[in-house]
C-alpha cells in the first residue's frame, strides 16, 4: 500500500522520504494551485475583453468614471491578494523554522553527526567515533541532528527525498535536522556552485531498519569518539595548560560552560555554544570574557575543521565535576 505522503508524488517529483516531506510538498502544490487559479483568472480576463471588445464589436468604448476611481473593487482586489500572500509567507515560515531550528524529539535523543564539506567530498563523524566519506547511514525513524562546517568554500547539504537542504559555511557552523521514514538509499548533493567538480560532489544517506544500523555500528572500526579525540586534542594544543584547575595562567574555567551566557569584557554577553567555542579557538579576541586579559594565541590556520569539531564536542561534554589535568 502506497504511503499517505505518496499522494502527491508525479513523474520524475523525488521521492517523499522524511518527516517533513509531505508538509514541504503540501505547501509546494498548494502554492501552484493558487498561482495557477490566479494564471486562470487573468486569460479568462483577456479572454473575456478580447471578445467582448473586438475589431467590429457593438460594445461601447466609452470609458466609465467607475474604472478610473473605485474605492471598493481596489479594496476587493487587494485584501485577498494581501492574505493569500501573508498565509503563504508564514505557512513556510513556521515549516523553515520546523525544518531549521526544530523541536527536542520526543524521546529526547536525537543522534548528533558532524558534517564537514570539503572540495569535492563530504565527510562525516558518527558519535561512536565512526567516519565515512560521502555515504551517511543511519536508522529509519531515529532523528539525526547534523553540525556542518566547510573545510574551504561555500557548499550546500541537499537531499531531495528528505526535502532539506542547508548552505554549508567556513568558519562557521550550520545546523540540520532530519527525521527518515523510509529505508533506502537516497541521493546527497552540494547545490552550491564550489569550483570545478562540483557535479561530483554526490553521495548518498543509507537508511536502515533500527537493528540493522545497529549491527552495522557493530562491525565498524572505532578510532575514537569526538569526546575522546577533542581530549586528546586539548593536551596536544596545550589548552589545559591554561584552563587546567592546576594551571598558574588565569584563564576561563570550561567545565559546564556550553549552553550558558558569557560576559564579555565589552559589556555584552554571548551564549556559549558550539560557534562560540570555535571563534574562541580561532578568534579569541572576539569575545574577551569580562575579568580575563586577552592573552590567548590564535590557532587560525593550525587546527583542521574536523579538529575543531572535535574540540568543541569535548568542551561541551565538560561538566562542573570534571577536573582538566594538565
Amino acid at each position: 500500500m502506497a504511503d499517505a505522503d505518496d499522494r502527491w508524488q508525479l513523474l520524475l517529483f523525488p521521492e517523499s522520504a522524511s518527516s517533513v516531506s509531505g508538509q514541504v510538498d503540501t505547501l509546494f502544490w498548494a502554492m501552484v494551485v493558487a498561482c495557477g487559479l490566479v494564471v486562470a483568472l487573468v486569460f479568462t480576463v483577456l479572454l473575456v475583453f478580447g471578445i467582448r471588445y473586438r475589431r467590429g464589436s457593438p460594445a461601447s468604448r466609452r470609458g466609465s468614471p467607475l474604472l478610473y476611481h473605485n474605492r471598493w473593487l481596489e479594496i476587493g482586489w487587494s485584501i485577498p491578494v494581501l492574505a493569500a500572500f501573508l498565509f503563504f509567507f508564514a505557512w513556510g515560515a513556521l515549516l523553515y523554522v520546523e525544518i531549521l531550528d526544530p523541536p527536542t524529539p520526543e524521546d529526547g535523543e536525537a543522534r548528533r553527526v558532524n558534517v564537514i564539506g570539503k572540495q569535492w567530498m563530504w565527510k562525516f563523524q558518527h558519535p561512536e567515533g565512526i567516519r565515512e566519506i560521502n555515504t551517511l547511514h543511519v536508522a529509519v525513524g531515529q532523528t539525526v541532528r547534523l553540525r556542518m562546517t566547510s573545510q574551504d568554500v561555500i557548499h550546500s547539504f541537499f537531499v531531495p527525498a528528505f526535502r532539506i537542504k542547508q548552505d554549508v559555511l567556513p568558519q562557521t557552523y550550520t545546523r540540520l535536522q532530519f527525521t527518515p521514514t523510509k529505508v533506502g538509499r537516497f541521493d546527497l548533493y552540494c547545490a552550491e556552485y564550489c569550483g570545478l567538480s562540483h557535479s561530483g560532489m554526490v553521495g548518498e544517506v543509507v537508511v536502515m531498519p533500527p537493528s540493522e544500523f545497529q549491527d552495522w555500528l557493530a562491525r565498524r572500526d572505532r578510532p575514537g569518539t569526538p569526546q575522546q579525540d577533542g581530549e586528546r586534542l586539548f593536551r596536544q594544543y596545550g589548552c589545559s595548560g591554561c584552563h587546567g584547575e592546576v594551571s598558574s595562567v588565569r584563564a576561563p574555567d570550561l567545565a559546564g560552560l556550553y549552553g550558558k551566557p558569557v560576559p564579555l569584557e565589552s559589556g555584552g554577553t554571548v551564549t556559549a555554544d558550539a560557534q562560540y567555542l570555535r571563534d574562541s579557538i580561532v578568534f579569541p579576541s572576539k569575545h574577551v570574557v569580562a575579568g580575563y586579559a586577552p592573552i590567548m594565541p590564535s590557532f587560525k590556520d593550525q587546527i583542521s575543521e574536523e579538529d575543531l569539531l572535535k574540540l568543541t564536542a569535548y568542551i561541551q561534554s565538560l561538566t562542573p565535576e570534571e577536573a582538566d589535568a594538565p
